[in-house]
């Protein structure tokens, strides 16, 4: 895990999220989870839009700690998880060539790339591409966490209640909010709980 010093404005942001939802109720982890999104998207409704257990975070969080890969389904996704490498074929042109050779997405072939590379285990993040959760269900990856945030009108809302109802272990969110910022702020959280910062 990442041990980091918060800047003076991250920590002022903080103080006044806190000022404005009670959040202390909740489970550390998902309350650490739900702050974050907060803090990276200036929207309270994240506080009663997020879906998942203590269980499923400590599944994840226990992961990260022992090493686990963290794959994402985009670029934008990857470049805002900032304390760990990622591992990313969205933009693979094997990606493109399985897509087109299988008759798939490219996001589903980025998922089948990355899951022959991590096998089991792994901390999948989604933060665009709802055709990467139905592939991530459909292959069966066996994954410590699946943090689900897609955007959109189209297709995204029916994506995530497929990843709440496949039993997986998940971070999802109810409405069509969600995007690359939330999604790495959920894992940015998971990263940084140990050292106890904001």
């Amino acid at each position: 895990m990442t041990v980091r010093q918060p800047h003076p404005i991250e920590v002022r942001s903080y103080e006044i999220l806190r000022s404005r939802v009670d959040l202390s109720p909740m489970p550390p982890l998902w309350r650490a989870v739900a702050e974050r999104v907060i803090h990276a998207t200036a929207d309270l409704e994240y506080a009663v839009d997020l879906v998942t257990t203590e269980d499923f975070l400590t599944r994840g969080w226990e992961a990260l700690r022992e090493g686990a890969p963290i794959v994402t389904d985009e670029g934008m996704v990857a470049a805002g998880i900032s304390a760990r490498e990622t591992i990313c074929h969205a933009a693979d042109p094997a990606a493109a060539r399985m897509a087109r050779a299988a008759g798939i997405t490219r996001p589903a072939a980025a998922v089948r790339l990355a899951y022959s590379e991590v096998g089991p285990g792994a901390v999948w993040v989604v933060g665009s591409a709802p055709e990467a959760i139905s592939e991530i269900i459909a292959r069966r990856v066996a994954p410590a966490l699946v943090i689900g945030m897609p955007v959109g009108f189209v297709g995204a809302c029916e994506a995530k209640e497929a990843l709440r109802g496949s039993g997986l272990p998940q971070l999802s969110n109810v409405s069509e909010k969600g995007g690359s910022a939330v999604a790495a702020a959920a894992v940015n959280a998971l990263l940084y709980h140990e050292a106890g910062l904001p």
